[in-house]
């Protein structure tokens, strides 16, 4: 049952004193701030030894780990201090071939798609395989794939500190928020969809004439996945567990920053019981593996997260190969809505967790916080306050709420980014420059008297910086949050039901968090509107991602009803 309330530990850590994301007091000191922000900074220079050793580094194809066909490598990189944490294998077009291969013979030939989605065994065995030659080669694939999912969950469970431990040294994340939210909700991903596994089923339909019209649900075949490096484990969740629940078989690619906690996933999943071939983990790059992906004419399915910029390209290559189906997860410039009648404490401290979390790296953060005026001045001050207090450090430290950025090309963007603003005529309150001197860490920084044709109001900067903009009434806030490419979520702070309701129906976005943020359940659905994708990812919706619907009519003769 505790895994089941992950998802609300997000907003109610909010309000426990012993949280890393906790209210540090409604009478902050600017002095105090300061001078733990500084000791802050000095301790970055002693980094912690990750209680972890990295095993798996080779590209994981029809169940066995092996080199790239090219022999070839890339290093990934400790965001704390730059240094090599790893080879890992660099898998290209040779490499997603052979896991494509070894999917589709899983798929077309192997026991997955074909297992019963969750009954005894024994029955199992005896209903369906008389044949005794077939018993021999089949009895060791009699496990249903509900229960392998169920198993895996469990296994995810056993190593749940092993897996937050290579999340934070090769993601930047504090390890709290691995250990304690994002591992246990990867566990509750997969045992949502092993509950769905034998509840897939087509249905009976009526027709014209003397027919019987019935609809098959069928697995649409390989999918091909490609994850992004902010929540590595979750995105690899939200896509396998659908895909595997259905029966289909998978070829995913991880980001090329975070490899390392996929492959150790992978091999989880094999303990578990799932056949080769069933899901084949390629690392690599973009442009070579990505790419190789999304144009490959014997995969039948692709799904995306990532930037706006790059989900064009894979739309592209689909349409220009096999026409493969499509799914997309991509950028946001989320508006969080704090309006006259709010608790400013409250309001300060639910959008600075909308928008600092994970260090900015959320596709969805609440980027664009939009304050009436009323509360303007006081919110910007507190919120000013509030970043001057975050605790930013080593990861592995406890009570650290921000880490480093995952990468060197992560942290120059955002720097560029905030110098922009500086140079638009925003007033930096707080931050605006590098935290420490090693390692890709980056001040909470807070611009105020943001105006919407600033490009840090306009574009997706993923990082700790939040712009605060002033607006008079309802109708002049739903147009400007909705002047934007994106629609993928939006923040609304509120004691007014009214102003709720009107808010939640005239924002153009996936997700509209009332009163709370970042709140993901494994059955909420999640997904954009406009410029931030196509498709829902999480929940029943998902399923449908994954399967094709086939209408079968069959004739009927002298029926005795219709």
């Amino acid at each position: 049952m505790a895994s089941r309330r992950v998802s609300s530990l997000l907003s109610r850590s909010l309000m426990s004193s012993s949280s890393p994301f906790s209210l540090r007091g409604k009478d902050p000191l600017m002095n105090r701030g300061a001078r733990r922000y500084s000791n802050l900074a000095a301790s970055l220079e002693d980094t912690i030894t990750p209680p972890v050793k990295v095993e798996q580094t080779q590209l994981l194809i029809n169940g066995k780990f092996v080199d790239s066909a090219s022999g070839k490598t890339f290093p990934t990189l400790d965001p704390r201090t730059g240094e090599v944490i790893a080879q890992v294998a660099e898998g290209d077009v040779e490499d997603v071939n052979r896991a494509v291969v070894a999917a589709r013979k899983a798929f077309d030939e192997g026991p997955w798609p074909r297992m019963t989605a969750y009954v005894n065994q024994k029955k199992s065995f005896l209903y369906v395989f008389k044949d005794l030659t077939l018993t021999h080669v089949w009895i060791r694939f009699l496990q249903e794939r509900s229960k392998i999912l169920f198993r895996f969950a469990d296994l995810i469970e056993k190593h749940n500190d092993e897996i937050a431990a290579l999340e934070t040294w090769d993601n930047g994340k504090p390890y709290e928020q691995s250990a304690k939210i994002e591992v246990p909700m990867l566990a509750r991903v997969f045992r949502y969809y092993a509950g769905w596994a034998d509840k897939i089923h087509g249905m009976t339909v009526p027709g014209d004439g003397s027919h019987h019209v019935q609809t098959l649900h069928e697995p649409i075949g390989v999918a091909g996945q490609i994850i992004p490096w902010n929540f590595p484990l979750l995105m690899l969740s939200w896509k396998l567990g659908p895909a595997l629940a259905c029966g289909n078989t998978v070829v995913l690619k991880t980001a090329e920053q975070t490899p390392l906690s996929a492959l150790l996933v992978g091999r989880l999943l094999h303990e578990a019981g799932l056949p080769e071939g069933v899901v084949n983990i390629v690392s690599g790059f973009g442009p070579t593996a990505g790419a190789a992906i999304a144009s490959h004419m014997d995969i039948d399915k692709v799904a995306f997260t990532g930037s706006t910029d790059v989900g064009k390209i894979i739309l592209e290559l689909a349409s220009k190969s096999n026409l493969k189906a499509v799914t997309l997860e991509l950028g946001g410039k989320s508006p969080f809505i704090v309006c006259e009648d709010a608790d400013v404490d409250q309001a300060v401290e639910m959008a600075h967790f909308a928008l600092f979390f994970n260090q900015g790296q959320c596709c969805c953060a609440g980027s664009r916080t939009f304050v009436h005026e009323r509360v303007y001045d006081e919110f910007v001050e507190k919120a000013k306050a509030r970043a001057i207090n975050r605790a930013v450090g080593d990861p592995f430290k406890s009570g650290i709420e921000q880490g480093p950025q995952v990468d060197s090309e992560q942290f120059e963007k955002i720097l560029k980014y905030i110098r922009h603003g500086v140079d638009s005529g925003a007033t930096l309150q707080a931050g605006g420059d590098r935290h420490g001197s090693k390692g890709y860490y980056i001040q909470p920084t807070v611009f105020s008297d943001v105006k919407d044709d600033m490009l840090i109001a306009k574009d997706e900067i993923f990082g700790p910086v939040q712009t605060i903009l002033k607006f008079k009434n309802l109708d002049e806030v739903i147009a400007r949050a909705n002047n934007s490419r994106y629609g993928l979520a939006a923040g609304v702070f509120t004691q007014n039901l009214d102003t709720a309701n009107r808010l939640m129906r005239a924002l153009r976005v996936g997700s509209v968090w009332i009163n709370c943020f970042d709140v993901f359940d494994a059955t909420i659905p999640f997904g954009g509107y406009k410029m931030s994708g196509i498709g829902r990812e999480k929940g029943i919706y998902s399923l449908n991602n994954y399967l094709q619907v086939k209408a079968v009519v069959t004739s009927i003769k002298n029926p005795a009803w219709l």
